[in-house]
């Protein structure tokens, strides 16, 4: 029997051939600047200086860079409060679009169009950074974190996927769940979430990455340094520019090897320290994400 690759023709071999060129070639791109980041952070801090922007291997090893910065208090404060603010945004996030879509991607709703166009609305009319200020300047929120938690709720492009999702669900199965006696907060939760798992994953995943990657509200809204979320911390580092700033007197006098250190091992061991939770969580979602994505596509 002939083998796929026979039975293509040379066109089809060749474009074969280009898209998974340029697939390795976005690969590298992609890749190569965060294992440089990481082999600089690991190197020892004496080579540092002499490495280029394509290694991708240590030049020799220290955990230096890591011992300081993890033992910095103010990069230990941000990772803390980036996981309040990214898990409790998350959950408000989640909940509150999935209880929204569930209700617009019902067809009885009252006043369902009307709701619906005005979803759209403020996707064309976001609302600046003023008038945001003085709404959150009334209500009190200034320099607490929920001035950057509750930011974007409900995002309406998310809302969107999960509208479409939810239409697409049988409506017989609903009605047979109404027949077992299940109420309508029992079919969503027994029967509606379970089906919209490949959708949630999706919005999480965004809502997740949306609030780690957060530091401009955080940087306008919350003025105790105590609160800042792990991205202000590093702008911090990255902008204060020196070795001091960055490691802090106690540690550059108890910590023997500060001084050797170079600006450039800690901005990369902090940059990495930033980016490692969402390249761990993402592979996790990963299967969820093709078909969460493809939700509400037309119909066949």
């Amino acid at each position: 029997m002939a083998s796929r690759n026979d039975r293509r023709t040379p066109l089809e071999r060749t474009e074969y051939a280009i898209i998974v060129s340029a697939m390795l070639l976005m690969v590298v791109v992609t890749v190569q600047p965060i294992l440089n980041l990481a082999a600089i952070s690991l190197s020892d801090p004496a080579r540092v200086p002499r490495m280029s922007g394509l290694s991708i291997w240590p030049d020799g090893f220290s955990l230096d860079v890591w011992t300081l910065l993890l033992n910095h208090p103010n990069v230990r404060q941000g990772v803390m409060n980036s996981i309040l603010i990214t898990g409790a945004g998350t959950l408000i996030n989640v909940t509150f679009t999935a209880l929204m879509a569930w209700g617009l991607s019902r067809p009885g709703l009252p006043g369902r169009r009307f709701l619906f166009v005005m979803v759209l609305i403020t996707i064309v009319f976001e609302p600046g950074i003023i008038p945001d200020y003085f709404i959150n300047k009334r209500l009190g929120l200034l320099d607490t974190y929920w001035s950057v938690i509750l930011y974007k709720a409900v995002n309406a492009w998310y809302l969107i996927i999960l509208i479409r999702f939810f239409e697409e669900i049988p409506k017989e199965l609903l009605e047979a769940s109404e027949l077992d006696g299940a109420n309508a907060f029992q079919v969503f939760w027994h029967v509606v979430l379970p089906l919209a798992r490949p959708a949630l994953a999706t919005i999480t995943l965004f809502y997740l990455v949306f609030h780690w990657n957060e530091f401009f509200r955080a940087m306008i809204y919350l003025t105790d340094q105590s609160k800042w979320p792990l991205q202000v911390v590093l702008r911090q580092f990255v902008i204060g520019g020196d070795k001091l700033s960055m490691v802090g007197v106690q540690a550059m006098n108890q910590f023997t090897g500060a001084s050797q250190l170079s600006i450039r091992a800690l901005n990369a061991g902090m940059i990495i320290l930033t980016i490692l939770p969402i390249l761990i969580i993402y592979p996790l979602i990963l299967k969820f994400f093709t078909k969460g994505t493809m939700s509400g596509a037309l119909k066949g």
